[in-house]
């Protein structure tokens, strides 16, 4: 759902592309060395059983070391996404609305559950 109307709504680079594109809201830089948020305006309902996961888009992470953090997006909250984009290059780096800036992984999750044992033996 956008929240905002000049969001770009979350979408695949080809048919065969497995992740959405998620674009920056606003124009904004992240320091050298430093973490920004990155509101996108929109905000996504999943199914039961998967879970969005956000992610470095290659060419960003590749060319000028911007790295996605936190990155879970659960069943239950259906709130703006935002990106948490981390600088590990030397200088910092300008974004502008519209610029594409992570992209959203809907991934199928296995229903587990933690319990607590004595031993686990050795590996």
């Amino acid at each position: 759902m956008k929240l905002e109307d000049k969001a770009i709504f979350p979408t695949k680079g080809s048919r065969f592309a497995a992740r959405h594109d998620m674009n920056a809201l606003t124009d904004g830089m992240v320091l050298a060395k430093g973490e920004t948020v990155v509101e996108t305006g929109n905000a996504i309902g999943l199914q039961e059983g998967t879970y969005g996961r956000l992610a470095a888009r290659s060419s960003m992470a590749s060319k000028i070391r911007i790295a996605v953090g936190g990155g879970g997006i659960d069943v239950g909250y259906t709130g703006e996404v935002k990106v948490i984009l981390g600088h590990h290059g030397e200088t910092n780096c300008l974004f502008k609305a519209t610029d594409r800036i992570a992209q959203c992984i809907i991934q199928r999750i296995a229903e587990v559950h933690c319990m607590e044992v004595g031993d686990l033996g050795i590996t």
